[in-house]
């Protein structure tokens, strides 16, 4: 199937002219459009602009164990929000008391601890050499009395990562013992969790997992702005289809009446107005070719596979476009999926050789980690070997840490000690 689009010398000409003065709407984001126009509108008597509203488009959504999980997570912080209550902190604070944490040394530990949890509810590792340091005391002490914090409330809070978080509720729960087993593995290899559907316990497992905090300190979030995508990306029984968000555009209306549009001043502003509303429709225009070719070369990843290499030069070119202005096109803008809401930036990973993705690239580093020897953990400049091997390429050790990091993966020497604990 075919999405280039071919676009005429008028057209592009037009879009040249128009758009070199205007880049801050095709700039903007959706939910800053009104803002980005104001200028314009102050600037011209005879228009105003009137916000759009968003129409997220149900009909297609897919139920799946993430969105789920999402939903149930979004519902519950809704609930809980309408009740006074305290910070995290506060509530983690309270909970250093005996018989959990019976000495002064404990309480100490437990309270630096407390002091580098994210508002997510994780605990960062990285600073636990700080603490080691401040309190004197070792690095398996910490780890010792970070353990305890699976008793706290809320459930999976001091976890470094979303599969502890998961482990941490899994002890609370009670439920058989070879459906714990089940869902300790499901957690464990959450990468591959489809891979058990055949279990004859999966969906009594999938249950106990669905009912698990994420992030496990998400009753304490406060409500962050919510994302408006420009493009939806729907898999209809057709075929998949691309959408704009157009509900949410605003609308501009030229009001000329008792005027005499044939004044220099009045047919200047009424020429300005009309170039506001043609770069409206040239920001529409290009955002939907852009979805258009997202999808054709991304379509593995509407199906369910990995982002594949893809340089925005490439989709310049078959847009007839600069890469710079391509740039300013995809800054803040999202585009919704089965998959989820995902920045149009993320689909142009930056290719590191000529069909080489950063993407790819971190997959076999989580498939490296995941199939390490649980007793002698590989390190980061293990790591950057397999990855230069298997790619033919070289980087520096503090990309593959960089990546990481952005996983919530552990050290080497961290990671060995969490296995010693877990098995």
């Amino acid at each position: 199937m075919k999405l280039r689009v071919s676009t005429t010398q008028t057209t592009k000409q037009k879009f040249s002219s128009t758009l070199r003065g205007w880049l801050p709407i095709l700039q903007s984001n959706l939910d800053s459009l009104v803002e980005t126009l104001e200028p314009f509108v102050q600037e011209n008597p005879f228009i105003s602009v009137t916000s759009g509203c968003e129409k997220a488009d149900k009909r297609f959504e897919k139920k799946t164990f993430f969105s789920q999980i999402s939903r149930d997570s979004v519902s519950s912080t809704i609930e809980a929000l309408t009740i006074d209550k305290k910070s995290l902190f506060q509530t983690l604070h309270e909970q250093i008391n005996p018989p959990l944490f019976p000495t002064i040394k404990s309480q100490k530990i437990a309270y630096e601890i407390i002091e580098n949890i994210n508002s997510e509810g994780y605990f960062d590792t990285s600073f636990a050499g700080d603490i080691a340091q401040k309190l004197e005391v070792s690095l398996d002490e910490i780890e010792k009395i970070r353990k305890r914090f699976a008793h706290l409330e809320p459930l999976g809070v001091g976890a470094v990562d979303f599969k502890e978080a998961f482990l941490f509720q899994l002890d609370d729960v009670v439920i058989e013992e070879n459906i714990y087993l089940l869902v300790e593995k499901m957690i464990l290899n959450f990468e591959i969790i489809e891979s058990f559907g055949k279990e004859v316990h999966f969906q009594e497992a999938l249950s106990v997992m669905k009912k698990f905090r994420n992030p496990p300190a998400i009753d304490f979030l406060e409500e962050g702005r919510e994302v408006i995508p420009d493009i939806f990306v729907y898999d209809t029984h057709s075929g998949i289809e691309v959408y704009l968000n157009d509900a949410y555009y605003p609308e501009v209306v030229i009001d000329t009446e008792g005027v005499d549009e044939t004044d220099g001043f009045v047919s200047q502003k009424i020429k300005d107005a009309k170039d506001l509303i043609d770069a409206l429709e040239m920001r529409k225009a290009t955002l939907y070719k852009i979805g258009l070719m997202i999808v054709e070369y991304q379509y593995d990843f509407f199906l369910g596979k990995a982002i594949k290499p893809m340089k925005l030069k490439n989709l310049a070119d078959d847009l007839g476009r600069n890469p710079s202005t391509i740039s300013r096109a995809i800054a803040g803008k999202y585009l919704s999926c089965g998959r989820g809401v995902i920045p149009l930036k993320q689909f142009f990973a930056t290719a590191l050789e000529e069909d080489i993705s950063n993407s790819a690239i971190k997959e076999y580093m989580l498939e490296l980690v995941k199939k390490e020897n649980k007793l002698k953990p590989l390190s980061d400049i293990k790591l950057l070997e397999f990855i230069e091997e298997k790619f033919a390429i070289k980087m520096v050790r503090r990309t593959i840490t960089k990546y990481r990091k952005q996983f919530n993966i552990a050290s080497s020497s961290e990671r060995k000690k969490l296995y010693t604990l877990k098995f």
